[in-house]
């Protein structure tokens, strides 16, 4: 059987079986043997690459010891990888879609990420994730202390595996000045945001934070965001955030191209370096 073309419901069901297959500590040879495949096929499927038959996904996960609600959503997820009729976009309507999109990140090899009026969620303290989430709360979901620390929990935890992967990624993030003026729980929050930004850019240096300032004429992208997402082994794949419902993927040239042409104009808009790190200095000292 020949390579199949990556896809983002490939990608996803390759990160969730290599996932599975770690917890369960088996190697990809023991894996292969138990469902009669070769090591190098089921490699081929935890790189995005292929599918399993509906037979093979269930020995798959019988071998790991997968049962319940994640049983279920890597069978639906197997079910999609093996669609073969041509879709514009796809609609992860699967529980835990947050999970999936953290895998994809921490899998990615460059990530472009823009957004106007919110800081992004890679480079969001963890006292501005406390106050975003806080916002959500009675909204979006239950008011729950213990659903909300579980939350912050697992946004630190994707923070820490995708800036601090063990070969570094090539991370671009760019706002709008005005992120900075949205009073996110308070002075203090926005003001230990803005130094939590030096301090990652210093100890990072894959990753690059650059600022569209106020003055910038002709923003394209005013209103929105997006994440452009490019793998080693794979199509790139772009993703938009939104305040709410499922999240949609795009992994079609025709969407993609758009995309990575839209962020360099918003780059292009941006200010250096420099002069991104002038202006939070700035922001610092009138703080205070």
């Amino acid at each position: 059987m020949g390579t199949a073309r990556s896809t983002v419901e490939r990608l996803q069901l390759g990160l969730a079986l290599t996932r599975l297959r770690t917890g369960a500590g088996r190697s990809q040879g023991e894996a292969a043997a138990a469902i009669g495949r070769t090591g190098g096929r089921l490699s081929q499927v935890e790189n995005g690459k292929g599918g399993l038959g509906p037979d093979e996904l269930v020995k798959l996960l019988d071998f790991y010891g997968v049962r319940g609600p994640e049983r279920e959503t890597v069978l639906a997820l197997g079910a999609a990888a093996r669609r073969r009729a041509p879709r514009r976009a796809y609609v992860d309507n699967l529980p835990e879609p947050f999970q999936r999109l953290s895998e994809l990140q921490a899998a990615a090899r460059e990530i472009d990420w823009y957004e106007c009026g919110v800081i992004p969620g890679l480079v969001q303290s963890p006292e501005y994730v406390r106050a975003i989430m806080a916002l959500s709360n009675s909204i979006y979901w239950d008011d729950s202390e213990e659903e909300t620390s579980e939350r912050i929990a697992f946004r630190q935890e994707h923070q820490r595996r995708v800036l601090e992967a063990g070969d570094p990624k090539d991370i671009r993030v760019v706002f709008t000045e005005d992120t900075l003026d949205h009073a996110i729980g308070g002075p203090a929050v926005m003001r230990g945001q803005v130094l939590h930004l030096l301090q990652l850019t210093e100890r990072h240096p894959s990753l690059s934070v650059r600022i569209v300032p106020n003055t910038a004429v002709d923003n394209p992208a005013l209103g929105g965001g997006l994440v452009v997402l490019d793998f080693p082994h794979a199509m790139p794949v772009m993703f938009a955030p939104v305040l709410h419902g499922p999240a949609t993927f795009y992994d079609q040239p025709e969407d993609i191209e758009p995309m990575q042409r839209l962020f360099k104009r918003v780059e292009e808009l941006a200010l250096s370096h420099e002069d991104t790190r002038a202006l939070l200095v700035e922001r610092i000292k009138g703080s205070r």
